[in-house]
């Protein structure tokens, strides 16, 4: 059992990375000012697993306030999730992503070796390979951001990278693909308190009435169908995946690792469409549009590395994934948002 402080572990990821943690036996300590998620998910995180998990309502840039949490705690471990995530909204205020992503990441980084917390898991994105040249992405794909959001992580990863070489810190980058899904039980799931950014929320609440009808795209590309394919992750899969790489003991002396966390296998967006509509017995509202500028026709994972090092693979499917965000928006309508506040 190791002690964990899970930063940002109220949001999406994070608060279905700490039911896998708790359900492996490590002791949780949760840090999220609350700024884009809502305590309502920890709620949800132990009534679901019967155990107790700590919140403590903090930026993780306050180095007092950190700083003192840490004394207390003891950790074993650190996972990194407390970041700004709206590409569109990264181009507009790139300063806050900055100051945010970097800034408070530079910040945590120093708390951590400053309290010789071993073990550090990092939160980055597939954003960080722009529009990859090739369709199947390996951790050797030429990274190329396109957005300061893309720009922020791939700094962080650098200087993680950097702090490990320094010091005896051990670090891993976990680059997730597109994060799709809820927890089985419908009582956890995305809650975002705008408009979401990502395909799958975005189809579940035009379904549900909330946003007007999706746009796809683009259908005309070369692809099964001619709209866009990507890579699509269960978020209960990634959220093992940082169980995985916590759990990892490297053999080949290295302090610092990345790995790509998806499925290997690409979907188009009509396929997603008419995998939701088929699984709920819904009619998702769409209308076909023209190409956006700058999406690629396909990429997606190839999470060998990931397979091989850390014995993880995904197991759950894009019916899964459909079958439990629909679950989780009929149970909670209005997310946690109304429910806790």
């Amino acid at each position: 059992m190791s002690r964990v402080l899970v930063t940002g572990g109220a949001g999406y990821i994070g608060s279905h990375t700490t039911i896998e943690l708790l359900q492996h036996g490590h002791e949780i300590t949760v840090v999220d000012n609350l700024s884009n998620s809502s305590a309502g998910s920890l709620d949800a995180v132990r009534k679901l697993t019967g155990k107790p998990v700590q919140l403590h309502e903090i930026d993780i840039a306050d180095q007092a306030a950190l700083g003192k949490i840490m004394d207390e705690g003891k950790f074993d471990a650190v996972i990194h999730f407390a970041a700004f995530k709206a590409v569109g909204e990264s181009v507009n205020e790139p300063l806050k992503y900055y100051q945010n992503n970097v800034g408070g990441f530079v910040s945590l980084l120093e708390a951590v070796v400053k309290h010789s917390i071993p073990k550090f898991v990092f939160s980055s994105t597939a954003a960080v390979y722009g529009t990859p040249p090739v369709d199947r992405v390996t951790e050797e794909t030429p990274t190329n951001p396109e957005s300061p959001y893309g720009w922020s992580k791939y700094m962080d990863e650098i200087v993680l990278r950097d702090c490990c070489a320094a010091t005896t810190l051990h670090g891993t980058a976990l680059r997730y693909f597109n994060v799709v899904g809820a927890h089985e039980s419908g009582e956890l799931g995305e809650s975002p308190l705008g408009r979401p950014n990502n395909l799958l929320p975005l189809v579940v609440q035009a379904t549900a009435g909330k946003i007007p009808p999706l746009t796809v795209y683009g259908t005309d590309y070369p692809t099964a169908d001619g709209t866009c394919e990507r890579d699509f992750i269960h978020v209960v899969d990634l959220a093992r995946a940082h169980v995985a790489a916590l759990e990892h003991d490297s053999s080949d002396g290295m302090n610092y690792h990345v790995f790509n966390v998806g499925t290997g296998h690409p979907t188009s967006v009509l396929k997603l469409i008419e995998t939701f509509e088929s699984v709920n017995g819904v009619k998702v509202p769409h209308t076909l549009g023209e190409r956006r500028p700058g999406d690629p026709a396909a990429y997606f994972a190839a999470p060998d590395k990931a397979q091989a090092q850390l014995g993880w693979q995904a197991t759950k499917t894009i019916e899964d994934a459909c079958r439990d965000a629909w679950n989780w928006q009929t149970k909670h309508p209005n997310g946690f948002t109304k429910e806790h506040s």
